[in-house]
């Protein structure tokens, strides 16, 4: 098996059938085929093989498409990474995965700490002046367009996405090819995906929901993906009407902004599924989309390190707050504190276990084996089934605040602000939003004798963090709640209303 063999299979079946329009080019799944080729060779002529690490920090465009099949063809292990963050947090990464190859474009690579990523060779230009790195698009013709995917194992490791928990900095979960492929089969035969499909795909590729969940189930029906860079609300609802998109996948602030936009209900008369997934859906919203466009949005759940889907609310079967019912092969529990399974209705901590479940963090063997015990991918995500197996998620059990689909860990912002001088004490957590979902907010309590603003903090953590990652909310109080040993208690933080905020 290898996660690239799809594209031979429909290239061979539909050569000509469009795989890929970007800024309204179009490219057959000859076309793509090729492409890949001409990427798994270069790779090889890099002197990269199996199992080596190709870093991916890449904005959404064909290059990323190419150079991850590519990777695929030869058993390489894609890296793809956040072009949102920072150098400092890529640095992290780069250092943890030892990449030898780094493809991305000529703005992201000037920010590189080059000088702290002694196992980074080389720097490879997909996008811009490539200056003295190696331009993409040179290396890619002087390659042949002929080569096959090798075969290999169900555990082989395809891909490393890195994500971040409640304990430790980000760990790179590893999904495998059997991870992948298992999801993406269970995807198209819940949606039905058909090579007559159109997918609009602009979350970014990094993220396992964008690269399995749409890109990877539309290459394996022969459908064409509609790729643009990011979302901007018109420009999706043109490609919806221009291209005559027939599934929508998004988060739910894409939905929300949609529905405040007041979206004409005919501009998205061509689309027969909506999607959601990446972070909880509020009901009222849910409801409202159906109310105004008489579709309902379908749900999923899982999370990176289940590749990303374990459970699909069915089309066939749809209930309004549900994630839906376990995907083919997978199981889920919902278990107390002391791992006793639950009875319906009644809640507590959601196991997942199946083909979606990753191989484990890479170079974490601790964290694997207390996120995989017994087999069971325990989530940290709170939630009930009712009598016909619709899972509900209802909480979280970890502290990670999830803005627009993306995770933000808590104790990285944290120790951001000790890094400043005037913080005594800082706790992060998430309140909700209704367009992100979740903003992140901060209580701050300064050190005596010390003066600083909601914005100065702001502006010192906008230099070292994504933009998402840092704080909406700033408030300076004179102390935070705390247990008998002296942890703060962000459980009483998020239950507390102030009539004082600094945003």
């Amino acid at each position: 098996m290898n996660i690239a063999q799809h594209i031979e299979r429909v290239c061979r079946q539909m050569p000509e059938q469009i795989a890929l329009v970007f800024e309204e080019r179009s490219s057959t799944y000859r076309d793509l085929n090729a492409s890949a080729n001409r990427m798994a060779n270069l790779l090889r002529s890099l002197g990269i093989g199996l199992g080596d690490r190709v870093a991916l920090l890449l904005p959404n465009t064909p290059a990323f498409v190419i150079a991850y099949l590519g990777a695929m063809k030869i058993g390489a292990i894609a890296v793809t990474l956040n072009v949102m963050l920072k150098p400092a947090e890529l640095t992290v990464m780069l250092t943890d995965c030892g990449a030898p190859l780094l493809i991305t474009t000529a703005e992201l690579a000037a920010g590189l700490q080059r000088d702290k990523l002694p196992d980074l060779r080389q720097v490879v230009i997909a996008e811009g002046d490539p200056g003295a790195d190696a331009s993409l698009d040179e290396l890619l013709s002087q390659n042949s367009a002929e080569a096959e995917a090798i075969e290999l194992t169900v555990n082989t490791p395809a891909v490393i996405v890195y994500t971040s928990g409640t304990t430790g900095g980000p760990k790179g979960a590893v999904l495998s090819h059997g991870n992948v492929i298992a999801n993406m089969q269970a995807k198209n035969d819940y949606l039905g995906t058909q090579s007559d499909d159109r997918l609009l795909l602009f979350l970014p590729l990094f993220h396992c929901f964008g690269q399995n969940a749409i890109l990877n189930n539309a290459l394996n029906a022969g459908a064409t993906v509609v790729l643009q860079r990011r979302f901007d609300a018109t420009l999706a609802i043109e490609a919806v009407i221009r291209e005559r998109i027939t599934m929508f996948n998004a988060v739910p602030t894409v939905y929300a902004r949609l529905l405040a936009l007041k979206t004409d209900i005919r501009a998205l008369e061509t689309v027969r599924l909506f999607l959601s997934a990446g972070a909880p859906m509020s009901a009222t919203l849910a409801e409202h989309w159906w109310q105004v466009y008489n579709k309902p949005i379908h749900e999923g759940y899982g999370l990176t390190e289940s590749s990303p889907f374990a459970t699909y609310n069915h089309h066939q079967r749809y209930k309004l707050g549900s994630v839906g019912t376990p995907i083919a092969g997978v199981d889920i529990r919902i278990v107390d504190a002391e791992g006793n399974e639950l009875p319906p209705g009644e809640r507590g901590e959601i196991l997942i276990r199946g083909h979606n479940v990753m191989l484990g963090y890479w170079n974490r063997p601790e964290a694997t084996a207390q996120a995989i015990r017994d087999g069971w991918l325990h989530t940290g995500d709170v939630g009930l089934h009712d009598d016909e197996g619709y899972l509900y998620v209802v909480d979280r059990l970890k502290d990670v605040v999830i803005v627009a689909g993306f995770n933000v860990y808590p104790t990285e912002v944290e120790d951001v602000l000790y890094g400043h001088p005037a913080v005594a004490e800082a706790a992060i957590y998430g309140v909700p939003d209704e367009i992100q979902g979740e903003i992140v907010k901060a209580k701050i309590v300064v050190k005596p004798g010390h003066a600083v603003s909601a914005e100065e903090l702001r502006l010192f953590c906008r230099e070292r963090l994504a933009n998402y990652k840092v704080p909406r909310i700033v408030e300076i109080v004179d102390s935070l709640p705390k247990n008998p040993t002296g942890k703060i208690l962000k459980r009483v933080l998020r239950d507390t209303k102030t009539s004082i905020q600094y945003t």
